[in-house]
């Protein structure tokens, strides 16, 4: 029994018994005028027709009742008619169709711009996965072009040397590790956009310190200023997720940085903020900057897949925490995770401050100093 059936049957049953109650009590003061004005006997045969007229009535109330009501549960139930040939047409591939029901804002406009705004992210969800998996197979197939380009060129020449098989090898070798940690980047990607498999104590300033002394070859190379402002932040979380939260952060300042420029760390309970010097970035390039792949006018050959930030963002997701990216005026970029029962802009007394410098002469020696001794 459809569900338009079982409204008309329900406006009949309605409809039915007002009539009938109406009728009945019509029926009750007909008789009870007719006993007190009329002797007996006169008025019992007109009553009795009476009586037959009025079931005549009540039948005939029935069936316009019923006839009326399936009209009605006709016109209510059509804009569901609407959402439901909707949800028949849409498809992976036809995501564009909306239902956009005008009309007073009742149940059934709710429910036709809740189920828009749900084809709306999954239209969004489904461009965005396209969007991922065509940067993933052009990031793997580099890697792979590379390495089969230098197996055919070094078996086609049946002269090679002992040294030109050494320089394929290490090519490959570079192709191979590149390759490796894309998939380690998708795999922390794919694992931060779950639900988190644990919850132990991690402090944030820890992990500032290690993804400092992990960094710190890479930013001594270039001349680049560390300085840290730490005081113990600690939280509850998934400590290798927010580990990486914080690495992803450092290394992402540290790589995107000009030569002898500076970064900012800081780290207080529940926050950690990220400060870099380097090239002007818009508002607009910004907020692209944790989309996957997005390295913005960097060479696609250039260190890195363009994952770092995304991955920052999907661990901060699974920590209910908040990333924010801002431009500096000078150059270069601020990056702020506020965790739950945090705020970006509250202070921060600093606690265990400290500087080191990749340069000969700097604020510190070498990095592996550094860290023996804030560590």
């Amino acid at each position: 029994m459809t569900f338009r059936l079982r409204l008309t049957a329900l406006y009949t049953l309605l409809f039915g018994a007002c009539g009938a109650l109406l009728l009945g009590l019509s029926s009750w003061i007909v008789h009870r005028q007719v006993d007190r004005t009329l002797p007996a006997g006169f008025g019992e045969r007109a009553l009795e027709q009476l009586n037959a007229q009025y079931v005549l009535a009540l039948g005939g109330m029935l069936l316009v009742a019923a006839a009326l009501g399936y009209l009605v549960a006709g016109q209510a139930l059509a804009p569901l008619r609407r959402v439901t040939g909707l949800a028949r047409r849409v498809t992976q591939e036809r995501l564009g169709e909306r239902i956009a029901m005008g009309g007073p804002q009742d149940e059934l406009r709710e429910l036709a711009d809740t189920l828009d705004g749900m084809l709306d992210r999954l239209e969004a969800s489904f461009d965005g996965q396209r969007r991922f998996v065509a940067n993933a197979s052009h990031e793997l197939r580099t890697p792979l072009t590379v390495i089969r380009a230098e197996v055919e060129v070094a078996l086609a020449d049946p002269d090679a040397s002992k040294e030109d098989l050494r320089g394929m090898g290490e090519v490959v070798l570079e192709a191979a590790d590149r390759t490796q940690c894309l998939l380690d980047s998708l795999m922390v990607l794919a694992r931060s956009q779950q639900v988190l498999p644990r919850r132990e104590p991690v402090d944030l300033a820890r992990a500032v310190r290690t993804a400092v002394a992990t960094t710190a070859p890479e930013a001594e190379a270039r001349g680049i200023h560390v300085s840290l402002d730490l005081e113990p932040a600690p939280l509850v979380g998934d400590p290798p997720l927010v580990e990486r939260l914080v690495a992803n952060l450092v290394e992402n300042a540290v790589r995107h940085n000009q030569p002898g420029g500076r970064v900012q760390v800081t780290a207080g309970p529940g926050l950690v903020r990220v400060e870099n010097t380097g090239s002007a970035i818009s508002d607009a390039d910004v907020r692209r900057l944790a989309e996957p792949f997005e390295r913005l006018g960097r060479d696609s050959d250039g260190p890195g897949a363009g994952l770092g930030l995304s991955i920052v963002r999907a661990v901060a997701d699974a920590h209910g925490a908040r990333l924010e990216l801002r431009p500096r005026a000078g150059g270069g970029l601020e990056a702020t995770v506020a965790f739950p029962h945090s705020s970006p802009s509250g202070s921060m007394p600093a606690r265990n401050r400290s500087t080191w410098a990749g340069v000969n002469g700097g604020e510190a020696s070498a990095p592996s100093s550094w860290y023996a001794r804030n560590r």
